[in-house]
């Protein structure tokens, strides 16, 4: 599309940061001009600098390293925090108290008390620091049921309302008290620039002003203005992260390389810090990623020279998930480069935390991390605490705050939570100004997404990518149906809900609510941008009702701008409605007039991420040369503005297909693949890092990078196993060839029974499998190895690819410990694959 002068010299205009790096290599510059010298608003105050130095020449070295060492909550206990002293634990995505997805705040406290106590606890070790808990309270405190679940970044960059963003952090730190936990890892301050990057939705946006301007908002949210309420009872230690370049990685890769100029590295992906430091961020997290091939974990340069000595950044550099196990020539348990390099804080949240506790005790001892290294971290640490008052601060269960359960989910929160709903609606098509509708209508609500509060959340939502969720996991939350529903009731009129466009009076009107589902990083990355690509369901269901002469409105969920053009050529009015989170009523409050026929809420959300003209555009951004957007950066209709779209939009995808494969698991299911786990003709779906169900037990483990495989027990005890299905069936046909192969990354560890069955499904009626076990059997024990299986093995008996329900399942009777890295259908492969049975 080719947007006219006037409408771009507005989106120009909107933008205060010069971007002169978009779009080309800048000329090396020198480091003086890029990185500035920050005037921080928390200064260093002597009384607290002198008792630290105290503190420091009580401390042994092993109490030290201690303070460095970040475990979490599945791998150590409260006696391991009594004997070691931890500096600070946490809950990763999908932990929680006693391994319980249903943990009430009280268990929430008593673990935080628990631990507290342990710390404080002198009659091991003759000293008392008190330790800290963090958490990836994301989008509000995200892992607690019940809680207020703001709509994700994305959708808060469409509002562009730093004002609203301080609001959600203070609302965000109540609630994370109120459970006694005292750190958050957020904000997220990603400039992405390839949006098939699976964190895409944790970026605010590809202006790096906003990003900049929210950083300082939410900071100050959660810890509180630096010359007002700093730190105070009611404030949390923020975290700005993932310093540096997370959003730029070549190709949009989950914790790839990013490959960019320093300038551009400054002024593209560093705009967040600057104004989060200025804003008195006390902690930094390290990125997975690499800058020009250097693993941020181990680079001296940025983490020191740049960060901490030329930006003044005097709080802590804390590490994200065993991210310098993956520094070259680093293992999780052995990494003296980043300690050098100027990670204060190591995260080590498997049992790798007690090797690495040791291996950094005796690698000060051999000289190879210098002593006044280890000094500075801790130092930095201590100063941290101190500045938390945490010394101070009654322990976490006798906090102001703490136990008060009102304050989860709390009706004021959710207002808010619901205003950002609102502020963060985008509209793109409003043909004839359908909307706002008239609520005094016969009104159909259907779609996948209409009344599942879980897909409109999103990832790193109580579990980590966000799957398994129920609406009743969100008690006090409402769907986007549901918001809906009583509005219109309310109203006189009538509204009907189905599953698949169905209903018993033709409606005047259909709202379709459908979109993309919940997933996380890795789990979300894709090769281009087409919307459900090969399997066009949703776009169906627009088709179907529209032959039938009904008004569609699309209301589409996404973590992302995606190639949609077929899905707008169907719809009358288009909604990009983001992950709105809990609230979903918000939605409701802008797409319906209110009982008078009034306006209740114009649209007010302006894309702050360019929308593609083509599947494989998936690194437009603004500023770019030749930019040629679909729609650009800044755009959003408002009621009775016309559209900017041709009547018809090419639905030609091009070579949208890519490579002929279909990833099943990399790191976590992969959409639409959930993983369930089978036992005795029943089955559940995981929905933890740790499950288990009558004969089998399933747990993430660290192979290659954070909880990336998974390890499977099975009891012997029943029939059980494994499987990742669908809830609907899938058309595969594009595997149909005789080429085409099943792999799976697998490893055993102990004996094989005589029988392991590894099959595929569409439908009771419609099962074929393969025997593995000697092909298990015959691989080296402990030892990764592929195997793959024909298809055509398989359609011989009968499988029909154009309905897969469940895509590939492992069963045995006989006990089996096998671990999976990786699954994936392969149209063509030069491997052989194992003889057909």
């Amino acid at each position: 599309m080719r947007l006219k002068k006037t409408v771009m010299a507005m989106i120009i205009s909107a933008s205060t940061f010069t971007l002169g790096s978009c779009g080309k290599a800048p000329e090396p510059v020198s480091q003086a001009s890029v990185w500035p010298v920050l005037q921080l608003p928390v200064k260093q105050e002597p009384a607290m600098e002198q008792a630290i130095s105290e503190l420091l020449a009580k401390m042994t070295l092993e109490q030290k390293i201690a303070q460095m060492i970040q475990p979490e909550i599945r791998d150590i206990t409260v006696e391991d925090m009594r004997k070691y002293g931890f500096g600070s634990y946490l809950n990763g995505g999908g932990a929680f108290p006693n391994d319980n997805k249903y943990a009430t705040p009280a268990d929430w406290i008593a673990l935080a008390e628990a631990m507290y106590q342990a710390s404080m606890d002198a009659s091991l070790d003759g000293i008392a620091i008190p330790t800290m808990w963090g958490t990836d309270a994301v989008h509000g405190h995200n892992n607690v049921i019940g809680a207020t679940i703001f709509p994700h970044n994305i959708g808060l960059g469409a509002a562009n309302n730093p004002a609203l963003i301080e609001q959600i952090a203070e609302a965000t730190a109540r609630e994370v008290m109120a459970t006694g936990i005292d750190w958050v890892f957020a904000p997220t301050v990603a400039v992405v620039r390839d949006d098939r990057w699976g964190r895409t939705y944790e970026s605010y946006s590809e202006n790096p002003q906003i990003v900049h301007d929210y950083a300082a908002a939410i900071v100050r949210g959660l810890q509180g203005a630096a010359d007002q309420d700093f730190l105070s009872e009611r404030r949390v230690i923020s975290t700005v992260k993932h310093f540096v370049g997370d959003g730029g990685t070549t190709g949009g890769v989950d914790q790839g390389n990013t490959e960019v100029s320093e300038a551009e590295l400054f002024e593209i992906h560093a705009q967040g810090y600057v104004g989060g430091l200025q804003a008195g961020a006390q902690t930094v997290m390290a990125s997975f990623n690499s800058w020009n091939g250097s693993k941020i974990h181990g680079d001296r340069y940025l983490l020191t020279d740049v960060l901490k000595d030329r930006m003044g950044f005097d709080g802590f550099v804390v590490g994200d998930w065993n991210g310098h196990g993956q520094i070259p020539g680093c293992t999780n348990d052995n990494c003296v480069q980043a300690a050098n390099a100027g990670l204060d804080v190591y995260m080590v949240p498997t049992a790798a935390w007690k090797p690495l506790y040791y291996n950094l005790i005796e690698q000060v001892k051999q000289g190879a991390i210098p002593e006044e290294r280890i000094n500075d971290a801790v130092r930095r640490i201590l100063r941290v605490k101190k500045r938390a008052g945490l010394f101070e601060k009654p322990s976490p269960a006798k906090r102001p705050l703490a136990g008060r359960t009102e304050l989860i989910g709390a009706a004021e929160h959710r207002a808010v939570a619901r205003d950002a709903v609102r502020q963060s609606l985008v509209l793109l098509k409003n043909n004839q100004q359908l909307l706002p509708l008239n609520p005094q209508q016969r009104i159909l609500v259907t779609g996948p997404g209409a009344d599942n509060i879980g897909q409109q959340a999103g990832g790193w939502t109580i579990s980590w990518q966000g799957t398994g969720n129920t609406n009743a996991d969100f008690p006090g939350g409402t769907s986007i149906y549901g918001g809906i529903a009583r509005q219109v009731r309310a109203a006189g009129g009538s509204v009907e809900l189905s599953n698949d466009g169905s209903f018993n009076e033709k409606p005047d009107v259909a709202i379709v609510v459908f979109g993309e589902e919940p997933y996380a990083e890795g789990n979300g990355d894709l090769d281009n941008l087409e919307f459900q690509r090969g399997n066009k369901a949703d776009l169906a269901l627009l088709q179907q009702l529209k032959a039938q002469g009904i008004p569609v409105v699309s209301l589409f969920i996404s973590g992302r701008p995606m190639w949609v053009n077929p899905e707008l050529n169907a719809s009358d009015a288009f909604v990009a409605v983001w992950l709105p989170g809990s609230e979903g009523e918000g939605v409701a409050d802008v797409i319906l007039r209110d009982s008078t026929g009034a306006i209740q809420h114009d649209f007010t959300g302006k894309l702050s991420f360019s929308w593609p003209a083509t599947p494989q555009q998936a690194t437009v951004n603004m500023g770019d040369a030749n930019y040629q957007p679909l729609l650009p950066y800044g755009f959003g209709l408002r009621y009775g503005e016309a559209d900017q779209l041709p009547g018809t939009l090419s639905e030609d995808s091009g070579d949208a297909a890519g490579s002929a494969e279909q990833v099943i698991f990399e790191r976590a299911p992969r959409s639409p693949w959930q993983l369930q786990l089978l036992s005795d003709n029943e089955r559940i779906a995981v929905t933890s890092s740790v499950q288990e169900f009558g004969a089998i037990r399933s747990r993430t483990f660290d192979n290659q990078v954070q909880e990336d495989a998974r390890r499977f027990e099975f009891s012997g005890t029943a029939n059980a196993g494994f499987s990742f299905s669908s809830t609907f069936p899938r058309d595969l046909r594009t595997f149909v060839g005789a080429e085409s192969q099943l792999a799976v990354k697998l490893m055993r560890n102990g004996p094989v029974p005589d029988s392991v069955l590894l099959g595929m499904n569409c439908g009771a009626e419609c099962q074929a499998s393969q025997n593995i076990a000697a092909a298990l059997a015959a691989m080296p024990e402990g030892e990764w190895q592929t195997l793959q299986i024909s298809l055509s093995c398989l359609q011989e008996q009968g499988l029909n690819l154009t309905q897969v329900l469940n895509v590939f399942t492992i069963q045995s009777e006989g006990a089996l410990n096998l671990s999976l890295a990786d699954a994936r259908l392969l149209a063509t492969s030069t491997a052989t694959a194992l003889a057909c049975q």
